[in-house]
């Protein structure tokens, strides 16, 4: 028999960012998110107008774009929740529908001379929060259009897609609003809406309902932010983030004012410094993949924050136009690669149940990051001027590469996320619903002493992941008596979340749950007992009650 030849890397494609548009599907949607995010874009500079002929408060000029942002932060949580429990797709639909509804009834208002200051703003709140609702969706869907290797590519081409509109949106949007109003450009928001629901429409997506009915939406929430919490990739992702959102908001909140007091210009210089921005946003997302191929995740992130510190710094000591936008661009270019280096973090680290959640935390650490930041830096301005803002502002990106000697972005992408189905079920004696609980679980370790430190060490491991899919109070005690003798002991609120955490233990759960076990000297399957704390209901419930029998056949269907 010949010798199997010796297999030879594949060649790396040389143009990989493209690589995620050979996929119809996503290439079909992102297409028709390009439309989408210049509506949006026409839509702002539509109200921001039209905010000024109805008021003359600076305040409600401003309050058009915290209206249109504000969403974006209240909805992200629930929105993420929401696309975890039920078909993303459908999801994604019901917020662009709104959107888009609530889009035309403020062009028919406008047409019809109803629109007031408040009117505007409440339509600018609707509009963001069907976007809000759309959009963790849309990114969670992501990873089941276009394989894994070309997921960094996909995130960084809808990066693209985002800062093309806000590189010309707003000009267009100008071009809009001054030939023919302000209503045109709430209309051609609506009609943008439609490419990108069409899309949705026609995407075939074959969605797996989970055998356990649906949790409730605060517990779904919590369920998210303690997978993040407790997962120590994405927590170490999320501090990063707030820190640099923390630190780099100086460029969203003090760019007129570098066009008015270190440029002396008006708002075409405003203008022209959020084009070399986004121009250079754009560039950044075209040098994703040649950071990612060639360095570390950590050494990404150190280079990339002083190259944007070093460049604000610049910023905020030139008085020349061109000097200025070239370092705004370059700003930009840095910039986006780092945050997308973070986003790609979060959602190569979450399993599918919560990959939505996870990018939910992930936009709140950058919105909260950059609403703080920008308060922050504004307050300091007052006080320091703009120019020496932008600079502490500068130094201060630069610094955060410090985050690392605490908090280290990890090296490699974690395995292991596939769902571990187990097939045992647990033995049940008493009449359960859903509802029941809350459910103690016990599990009992006979360790040898000489060992037990190294015991502990893998414990510890597995009180992450039990806690992240759903555990509370988790503990770990050692019999006094009995030195040998170990018991961990955690609870679920119910027993359809205990079900539910059954249900979470992904393969890299499955491995330390099996190096802890691999310590165990116990053979008696009693070693796992599962106890209802609160047996009242189970005490009152009748044979002859229907409701209970059927709910707990359907609980417990394998």
């Amino acid at each position: 028999m010949s010798e199997d030849p010796i297999p030879t890397a594949p060649a790396r494609p040389r143009f990989t960012l493209l690589e995620p548009l050979r996929e119809k599907t996503y290439r079909t949607i992102w297409s028709a998110s390009l439309f989408s995010n210049f509506g949006q874009l026409i839509q702002g500079v539509g109200a921001a107008w039209l905010m000024t002929r109805l008021s003359s408060s600076p305040e409600m000029v401003a309050l058009v774009q915290t209206a249109i942002m504000l969403p974006l932060m209240l909805v992200a949580l629930p929105a993420g929740a929401i696309a975890d429990m039920f078909d993303r797709r459908k999801v994604a639909l019901i917020g662009l529908l709104f959107a888009c509804a609530m889009a035309i009834c403020l062009t028919t208002l406008a047409w019809a001379g109803l629109v007031t200051a408040w009117i505007l703003l409440a339509f600018c709140f609707l509009i963001g929060a069907g976007v809000a609702l759309y959009g963790p969706a849309w990114q969670a869907s992501v990873g089941e259009q276009v394989s894994g290797e070309h997921l960094p590519a996909a995130i960084a081409l809808g990066t693209i897609s985002y800062n093309v509109a806000r590189s010309f949106g707003p000009a267009l949007g100008g071009i809009v609003v001054a030939a023919f109003g302000a209503m045109a450009a709430f209309a051609t928001n609506a009609l943008f809406y439609l490419p990108l629901i069409i899309a949705f429409l026609r995407w075939n997506r074959r969605h797996t309902p989970s055998r356990l009915p649906p949790e409730r939406i605060d517990r779904a929430i919590v369920s998210g932010v303690r997978y993040a919490l407790h997962s120590p990739p994405i927590r170490i992702v999320l501090i990063r983030t707030l820190g640099s959102g923390l630190a780099g908001a100086s460029v969203s909140a003090l760019t007129p004012l570098v066009a008015k007091d270190l440029l002396h210009g008006g708002a075409s210089t405003y203008g022209l410094l959020l084009g070399a921005y986004g121009v250079g946003a754009v560039l950044g997302a075209l040098l994703l993949d040649f950071f990612r191929g060639r360095l570390e995740p950590e050494q990404v992130a150190r280079l990339l924050a002083m190259i944007t510190g070093a460049l604000i710094v610049v910023v905020g000591i030139s008085t020349n136009v061109v000097v200025t936008c070239a370092a705004m661009m370059g700003a930009g270019a840095a910039w986006m690669v780092l945050i997308a280096q973070f986003n790609v973090g979060v959602q190569l680290s979450a399993p599918r149940w919560v990959t939505a959640r996870a990018l939910s935390c992930f936009g709140c650490a950058i919105t909260g990051g950059m609403a703080i930041g920008a308060w922050l830096w504004g307050s300091v301005a007052a006080r320091l001027g703009t120019s020496d803002t932008m600079m502490l502002s500068g130094l201060a990106i630069a610094a955060t590469p410090l985050l690392g000697l605490i908090w280290r972005l990890p090296s490699a992408t974690p395995d292991g996320l596939d769902i571990h189905l187990q097939v045992h079920q647990p033995v049940v004696g008493l009449p359960l619903t859903s509802r029941s609980g809350p459910v103690i679980i016990e599990v009992d370790y006979r360790v040898d002493a000489s060992r037990a430190r190294e015991y502990y060490s893998a414990m510890q491991k597995l009180r992450s992941a039990r806690l992240r899919s759903g555990a509370f109070g988790w503990t770990l005690a050692r019999d006094i008596g009995d030195p040998e003798l170990w018991t961990e002991q955690y609870q679920c609120p119910t027993w359809g979340d205990y079900l539910r955490q059954r249900d979470r233990m992904t393969q890299s759960d499955k491995l330390l749950q099996e190096a802890a076990d691999r310590f165990n000297r116990f053979e008696d399957p009693s070693r796992v007992r599962r106890r209802l704390e609160r047996p009242t209901g189970s005490v009152r419930w009748r044979a002859d009650t229907p409701d209970l029998q059927d709910e707990r056949l359907t609980v417990h269907r394998p």
